[in-house]
């Protein structure tokens, strides 16, 4: 009888785990089965649970991993480190097989925290990821970016300002010490000085809700969270994709992104996909997978 009791409490203990492990991780279903989920880390030496990042490490083993960091969509005032996962499963699978670790990275939503909060979280999360790569067994020196809507945003701007030295980018003002290899920009802003109409008409788009001020009264604040300020011929490769149909990020911000990259020589290609919304399946397309592995296999070995 003692022995049952001692099974059965066994059994309800690892119940009880895998349903915790379910619970961190929502996500965990997408990644292949071998898959390592480090969830949960914080990374600002706080309990705020917008500073708080999740590792995968793939199947295969190997002494350090390549590292594609994750930054979620939301219009900088929704969503959490799971978001966009959701429609991307085939390519999350193609980090996992070629041999690439994933860490998801959350940040202050700007609903309670305006511009600079949101990238000054980013630059703490990527610089602890390189501090730490010997932990999580992470190649410090091949990291890229992968972001989405306010994440491209994010991702383009943490990369384009990386090569200068924006003491208010950076939580503690000291600059970090990594580098960004490549950048994955799906429907980023990049010119926020170029929106018009309702994207910065009213006072609670996301924009204006983000700066904490309308763009029209702080040209200057705008001009400091645009990617498109930084650019230099000294900035990582860029591979921007856009749905030709997007309601909510006007498909000239990636053209625009696109063309002053390549007046400053940087390496970077444009995908317009035909007749997409703002996101979606559409941007898991095999042919945008095979782009996206090129660039990984030019510029991350």
């Amino acid at each position: 009888m003692k022995t049952f009791c001692l099974n059965f409490i066994a059994f309800i203990w690892l119940c009880l785990g895998a349903c915790h492990a379910q619970t961190a991780n929502p996500k965990q279903d997408i990644f292949p089965k071998g898959t390592t989920f480090i969830s949960n880390i914080p990374y600002a030496s706080d309990t705020l649970k917008k500073h708080l990042l999740d590792i995968y490490l793939p199947p295969v083993v190997k002494s350090s991993y390549p590292l594609i960091i994750w930054v979620h969509g939301g219009a900088w005032m929704l969503n959490d480190k799971y978001a966009d996962m959701g429609y991307m499963t085939q390519t999350l699978k193609k980090f996992m097989d070629k041999g690439y670790a994933v860490a998801s990275i959350d940040y202050r939503h700007s609903t309670t925290a305006s511009f600079p909060a949101q990238i000054q979280d980013c630059n703490q999360a990527v610089e602890f990821l390189y501090q730490h790569a010997i932990k999580y067994k992470l190649d410090r020196d091949k990291i890229a970016l992968i972001g989405f809507s306010a994440g491209g945003h994010l991702a383009s701007l943490l990369a384009l300002s990386n090569n200068n030295n924006i003491k208010e980018f950076y939580y503690d003002g000291k600059k970090p010490g990594f580098k960004i290899r490549l950048v994955l920009d799906f429907y980023g802003p990049s010119d926020f000085l170029s929106l018009k109409g309702s994207e910065v008409n009213d006072p609670k788009s996301p924009i204006n809700l983000l700066l904490g001020a309308w763009v029209f009264d702080r040209p200057d604040l705008a001009k400091i969270a645009s990617p498109v300020t930084y650019i230099d011929k000294n900035d990582p490769p860029f591979l921007i994709v856009q749905g030709e149909k997007d309601e909510s990020v006007n498909p000239t911000q990636s053209i625009s992104l696109s063309l002053h990259l390549k007046l400053a020589g940087v390496k970077n290609d444009l995908i317009i996909v035909p007749n997409a919304p703002h996101y979606g399946v559409m941007f898991d397309a095999e042919n945008i997978r095979e782009k996206i592995a090129q660039y990984l296999d030019e510029f991350m070995k």
